[in-house]
């Protein structure tokens, strides 16, 4: 079977970036234990993604690059803040345990739009926060493998519908852990 619109796919994979001296770095790695898996077709999945894995079938290899502008844009600078300490106060006090440098955290802005920031600094009255993608910028370098192409269950269809979004690297769902 191929992969098609309304299939389930499970891949594995090893999702690299070129770092500074041109090497390349591992960002994510989805093995034959722990595979990608989503439904084809439904945009749970880079765009650009999906149409590289397009009519592959199980057992083929694939190896392919994505830019910035078909995966998360370009880094850009003014998505770079400042935000004052007390918008992280819980009961009165800096939550000194969850904002630290490093962490991603759930934000909301003013049009109650939800969004992940990253906490690049921490300031005597502010914290830093980047809400570029944490891929934004960066081409993109997948090498991996079909595992599993099937018709979905009416299982798999449920529990799709009970999960938030996050299907793994190239999800567009701004939920995810640092990587897509």
């Amino acid at each position: 079977m191929k992969i098609s619109d309304e299939k389930m796919v499970s891949l594995s994979y090893d999702l690299t970036v070129s770092n500074e001296d041109g090497e390349k770095e591992l960002m994510e790695r989805a093995t034959q234990l722990q595979p990608l898996t989503f439904l084809f077709g439904m945009g749970m999945m880079l765009e650009a993604f999906e149409k590289n894995v397009e009519g592959l079938t199980v057992g083929d290899k694939f190896s392919f690059s994505l830019t910035p502008e078909e995966a998360y844009g370009d880094y850009h600078e003014e998505n770079v803040v400042e935000l004052p300490k007390k918008l992280f106060e819980v009961d009165g006090k800096f939550d000194e345990k969850r904002v630290t440098e490093g962490q991603t955290l759930p934000m909301m802005d003013t049009r109650g739009n939800r969004m992940m920031g990253s906490v690049l600094e921490v300031k005597p009255d502010l914290v830093v926060m980047d809400f570029n993608h944490p891929l934004a910028g960066e081409i993109l370098h997948f090498d991996g493998e079909v595992l599993d192409v099937h018709e979905p269950t009416e299982e798999e269809i449920n529990a799709l519908s009970q999960e938030d979004g996050c299907c793994g690297c190239g999800s567009s769902s701004e939920g995810c852990n640092g990587c897509c």
